[in-house]
């Protein structure tokens, strides 16, 4: 799946962000074709970057073996660069179908001024749902495939270690379980006022309790995944949401893990977890749906001008600059003739 650029005939120009190598991002011009049937142009109003996968897409981190499965909807480009990547995107349509047209949409897009992509491939954000939530809804997505995976029932105890964008998301998912019991794990304690207004619990790893029914697992460290384990009841599952990219992960299972009858699950976005007649697009609206929970605002830790990305995202990278999701706005005057 592509979107009608770089090769499109003359319509619009607009501007996208691009990792030209890794650790190195630029701001390059695009041409756009004018949409034609059941096509959508959109001009972007917000953008966000979700730090794990895109950073580790920016330092090209991303091992050879899983370059097409890493692949983004419509990315442009290939690993580890030039590539255009990204996948949490949000604007108004302005050209297109009658009922589409004005709207504000999600789209699985990277971060571009503009773009034209199917009708399909947008799905129309709730008017009570803020546009610049709204670039959450991919996340939301994932946590939401992620309580499918796991299928957590009523008074379960569980945790989730790491506190980034997913293991948040997860975690305010969950508390809306009756009786659930649920706690955030990070090392960094600062977490624990993001946790209280998700309305769930925090302890650092070494305050964590023990004996949980499931865990779930987001940090994308070893030590994340080894801690998820050791606070396993017995005959619990660890839900692993994490991607390593080229990192080697070790694991100690000499102790409980055979005798406790233990478990470590992968979850992934791409397939719709459990539920075959979802699709998709089922999956993204309800995720879209579910952002009218003004508690996810705790996520939105930042702001910068689209001009800003490379360096954004270079800081991002580097651990210059300390977020969760920080977003992107686009200028007004985004696409030109």
């Amino acid at each position: 799946m592509t979107s009608r650029t770089e090769t499109a005939p003359s319509g619009f120009t607009a501007s996208a962000f691009w990792v030209r190598e890794p650790g190195h991002g630029e701001i390059r011009p695009v041409a756009i074709a004018e949409p034609g049937p059941g096509e959508v142009l959109v001009r972007t109003l917000h953008s966000g970057v979700s730090r794990g996968t895109e950073t580790l897409v920016f330092r090209g981190g991303v091992p050879e073996s899983q370059r097409e499965e890493m692949r983004a909807p419509f990315q442009d480009g290939a690993f580890p660069g030039p590539v255009k990547y990204g996948y949490l995107n949000v604007g108004v349509v302005a050209q297109g179908p009658a009922g589409l047209v004005g709207r504000t949409v999600f789209c699985l897009h990277p971060h571009q001024t503009a773009y034209v992509v199917p009708a399909s491939s947008v799905v129309p954000v709730p008017e009570d749902v803020p546009a610049r939530r709204a670039v959450l809804a991919g996340t939301v997505e994932t946590a939401l495939n992620a309580l499918w995976d796991l299928r957590p029932l009523v008074g379960d105890r569980v945790t989730v270690v790491g506190a980034g964008m997913v293991g948040c998301c997860v975690a305010r998912l969950l508390a809306g379980i009756p009786e659930a019991d649920v706690t955030l794990v990070d090392v960094d304690p600062g977490r624990a006022g993001v946790a209280e207004r998700l309305g769930v619990a925090f302890a650092t790893p070494e305050d964590a309790v023990g004996q949980r029914d499931a865990v779930v697992h987001t940090s994308a460290t070893a030590s994340g995944l080894q801690l998820a384990l050791d606070l396993l009841a017995p005959e619990g599952t660890v839900l692993d949401l994490s991607w390593y990219g080229d990192q080697r992960v070790h694991l100690s299972l000499g102790g409980a893990f055979h005798s406790q009858r233990l478990g470590i699950r992968a979850s992934q976005v791409g397939v719709v977890a459990g539920r075959s007649r979802r699709t998709h697009a089922d999956r993204l609206a309800l995720a879209l749906r579910l952002l009218r929970d003004p508690a996810f605002d705790v996520l939105l830790t930042g702001e910068s001008p689209f001009a800003d990305l490379p360096d954004v995202m270079a800081r991002l990278e580097a651990g210059r600059l300390a977020a969760l999701c920080h977003t992107i706005a686009y200028p007004e005057d985004s696409c030109t003739r």
